[in-house]
């Protein structure tokens, strides 16, 4: 079994992006550059979408060009479309990511396509990517449950999975988008999708809607996954479930994680000094409960 995990910190975007209190790009700059510092080695550093669908993630550009650059660190970005994707290699970004879903209702409400449409529109990124050599990582969405259809098959899962592995994405991140996951149910995802993409090119994206998110990460460990996506402080919550918890918080991740002995390179203490120090900016509580404890402790 390999011992190494990597952590995939996407609270600068996937958390903020959800976040109601708007943040200005010094206070974004200064969370990714103490992510960075704490040890991760891949951090979503923002999103190149139309900021009249995503506000908070407006200044992007600015972000990308304020951070100290870490060698060794990889700063992602999501890019929607061909034009999102050229303002991220404008500005630098290591690696770009594109995101479909394996519910026909989600995508069709989400990005006003189907899954198949969704994908040929990422054929321009792809073909730009391979030509400058830059990374590609796929997301595939409510793969456990939508907030529209209910229960999504493992099948449909693997399928759009493998079309972004086909199209040339480096790494599938599975992505629990409302929560509802249990570890039998990840399980019967993870299997479904290691027939078709290799394991070790899967990654669970979580959500901590019903609490699930660290059984969830636990049961994909012991099937072999080693790429879990998770947000400092627990950033973000679930547009689709009013008041609930949206990602995994990356300190709870980080303290299961070394509690089983499996190496991250991440220092827990300077990563809960991140959160709290953007929670502060944000008026709000941390959703680690690592974090928490932590505080609490040293009181």
């Amino acid at each position: 079994m390999n011992n190494t995990v990597k952590i995939v910190e996407v609270g600068p975007r996937d958390g903020l992006q959800n976040e109601a209190q708007p943040i200005d790009s010094a206070h974004k700059i200064a969370l990714v550059n103490a992510l960075s510092d704490a040890g991760l080695q891949v951090v979503e550093a923002g999103s190149f979408v139309n900021p009249k669908w995503v506000p908070q993630m407006a200044g992007s550009e600015a972000v990308f060009e304020g951070i100290a650059r870490k060698a060794g660190v990889s700063y992602a970005a999501l890019t929607p479309n061909l034009k999102g994707y050229e303002r991220a290699i404008a500005v630098g970004a290591s690696e770009v990511a594109i995101f479909a879903a394996a519910s026909e209702a989600f995508s069709q409400k989400n990005i006003n396509c189907s899954i198949s449409e969704s994908i040929e529109r990422f054929a321009p990124i792809m073909d730009a990517a391979r030509a400058a050599e830059i990374p590609v990582r796929g997301y595939v969405s409510c793969i456990a449950g939508c907030p529209y259809e209910g229960d999504i098959q493992p099948a449909k899962v693997a399928e759009v999975a493998k079309q972004l592995y086909d199209a040339g994405c480096y790494e599938i991140s599975l992505g629990d988008t409302i929560g509802t996951g249990t570890p039998a149910s990840i399980e019967a995802v993870i299997t479904a999708c290691a027939a078709v993409v290799p394991i070790e090119k899967l990654a669970l994206h979580a959500h901590d809607t019903y609490g699930q998110a660290l059984a969830n990460i636990y049961r994909a460990i012991q099937l072999g996954v080693r790429v879990f996506d998770s947000s400092v402080a627990g950033l973000g919550g679930c547009p689709y479930a009013k008041g609930a918890s949206g990602n995994v918080a990356t300190e709870d991740l980080v303290y299961m994680l070394n509690g089983l002995g499996l190496d991250h390179g991440v220092d827990l203490h300077k990563l809960a000094q991140a959160g709290r120090d953007i929670c502060a900016v944000l008026g709000r509580d941390s959703q680690s409960k690592v974090a928490r404890a932590l505080a609490a402790k040293c009181q």
